[in-house]
């Protein structure tokens, strides 16, 4: 690393090998799969190590989870979510998550650098047991956005999750690419009243050339270790555990970027401005 990494933050967005789901949206594909044990068991050892190198650093840090699947049903996410909000060179934890996990585990989690990016699946869950699991995190003080995928068919099933919720609680909208020919302007509206920052993400951004945070300041890490800028480019920069890991400020060589996670961190946007104190959790300023 160079030598002023160990004053300035890291941010990791950590994928491993976890890829089922407990539930089965018929948008995704992750919720059809179902890991074995060694599959589960490998993805335990290798976020142990992710902890454990993340235990040796002086340099502050930022982490992400982004598992295809649920990764908070398992009691391996739970523990290395405690261990990591008990280090000081940690300053936050994030995962995104349905849910689906009892209140009690949930509020056991709770500590003011911890984070959850709560996605709300109408055809998997009540809308009443839904707003029961919000309302429990926070009791226990933790901060998390909600969000669902902007479906023309689920559009009202959203409208009455926003009014279920407080308005400090930030409901986003996703935007389903192969969905999104069919919304037409009396739906975008809608969906503006629910989301008002929607239209951030019913852009595919150019962003051959341009400048992003990814590689730099912001790093994808798999559960080997590989060490790429961001989720959507695979060009090698390394791994995290055996030293080889070296920064990147070149441009992005994608033509487009269309996720959140990933538009986020182009400066030229400006969207740290608008989610100042919450990027990763995707909770706006002020909320």
């Amino acid at each position: 690393m160079s030598p002023e990494a160990p004053h300035s933050p890291l941010s990791i967005l950590y994928r491993g090998r976890l890829s089922s789901c407990n539930y089965d949206c018929h948008y995704c594909p992750f919720g059809k799969q179902r890991d074995s044990r060694e599959t589960l068991a490998r993805d335990e050892a290798d976020l142990q190590r992710l902890v454990d190198w993340a235990e040796q650093q002086q340099r502050p840090l930022q982490i992400m989870f982004t598992p295809w699947g649920e990764a908070l049903i398992h009691l391996s996410y739970q523990r290395a979510i405690v261990r990591l909000c008990a280090m000081p060179q940690v300053h936050k934890v994030v995962i995104q998550t349905n849910l689906s996990s009892p209140a009690r585990q949930l509020q056991a989690l709770a500590h003011p650098k911890l984070a959850l990016w709560c996605s709300y699946h109408p055809h998997e869950v009540s809308l009443e047991r839904f707003v029961q699991r919000c309302h429990s995190l926070q009791a226990a003080g933790i901060r998390f956005s909600v969000g669902s995928v902007g479906n023309p068919e689920d559009i009202a099933a959203l409208e009455a999750l926003r009014r279920a919720l407080p308005d400090s609680v930030y409901l986003w909208v996703n935007i389903n690419r192969d969905e999104q020919h069919t919304l037409t302007p009396a739906h975008w509206q809608r969906l503006r009243t629910i989301d008002p920052l929607v239209d951030h993400n019913s852009k595919i951004y150019s962003s051959l050339g341009r400048p992003c945070h990814t590689g730099d300041s912001v790093i994808s890490v798999d559960g080997d270790g590989n060490v790429t800028r961001c989720h959507f480019v695979k060009q090698s920069l390394g791994n995290l555990y055996d030293g080889s890991f070296q920064p990147s400020r070149q441009p992005c060589p994608n033509q487009g970027c269309d996720c959140h996670i990933g538009y986020v961190h182009m400066p030229e946007l400006k969207l740290y401005e608008v989610f100042a104190g919450g990027v990763l959790e995707r909770i706006p300023a002020g909320q």
